[in-house]
């Protein structure tokens, strides 16, 4: 209960930690915020016009809006991670010389992503209005989703953030990781591409392949995420978080010395 407390003394830095993050990202350029769509769309279009070639057999209907129902959450998750992981050693300087509760900084980095994530779900609902997929009901299960994507997001953060500071080489390797898990995750493809094969239990341990199809559930297929298997991410995103902010703090007595 005491970091709850604290988060809610330190509410407004908070806030404003978040605030900064989401416009310190764009704040030199002309378009500013509006990057939030334009990235997700050059993304989209580039992986529209070469990955069908990639995937000759394959028919899936209206690709456009199947993959941004992928590519969209998936850069609110390397926005986390790419921000989140070095959160701590950017500002090794505010660490040294005020206190605040350290967790601050990993959950402005998951949140600011999250914020962004929701001003591109409006590339979603257009692409789904515009492409006659239109939108249904389902979308109330899009706050369940989040939670459980915000959850494993922050989980991660907290440990990468944490290593980081001890091992400056993380935030490469980092990446490296993300670049791979991108091509391992059913993004821009079905993941019934593979079923019976011996790459299917791949997507069997990679809980953002669950995450992607109950996204296309919703926004794609309108029908009913798989409940069990999010209700199940959900219990052991909170597990995995719980172990991982316990090693985040018992690392955190030492960041004003390795910083």
């Amino acid at each position: 209960m005491k970091v709850f407390k604290e988060l809610y003394q330190y509410r407004e830095f908070l806030f404003t930690n978040v605030k900064k993050d989401i416009r310190g990202k764009y704040k030199a350029s002309f378009l500013g915020v509006l990057w939030s769509f334009i990235n997700p769309l050059l993304q989209v279009t580039v992986y529209a016009i070469v990955f069908p070639y990639l995937m000759r057999g394959q028919t899936i209907p209206n690709y456009l809006l199947f993959i941004i129902c992928g590519i969209i959450p998936w850069t609110w998750f390397t926005m986390s991670m790419m921000n989140g992981t070095t959160c701590i050693t950017n500002n090794g300087n505010l660490i040294k010389k005020v206190y605040f509760p350290r967790e601050i900084l990993p959950i402005s980095s998951v949140t600011s992503g999250c914020v962004n994530f929701l001003i591109s779900c409006l590339i979603i609902l257009l692409f789904a209005i515009f492409t006659g997929s239109g939108i249904t009901w389902h979308i109330i299960f899009l706050p369940l989703i989040m939670i459980v994507q915000y959850i494993f997001s922050l989980a991660l953060v907290f440990l990468t953030s944490a290593i980081n500071v001890y091992i400056k080489d993380v935030e490469y390797m980092i990446n490296f990781i993300i670049n791979l898990l991108f091509y391992a995750t059913p993004i821009l493809y079905p993941a019934s591409m593979f079923d019976g094969t011996k790459f299917a239990f791949i997507f069997k341990l990679n809980p953002f392949a669950y995450l992607v199809e109950a996204y296309r559930n919703i926004f794609y297929a309108h029908e009913i995420p798989g409940m069990k298997q999010l209700l199940g991410l959900l219990g052991v995103g909170l597990l995995i978080l719980i172990v991982c902010y316990m090693l985040f703090k018992k690392l955190e007595k030492r960041f004003a010395e390795e910083i």
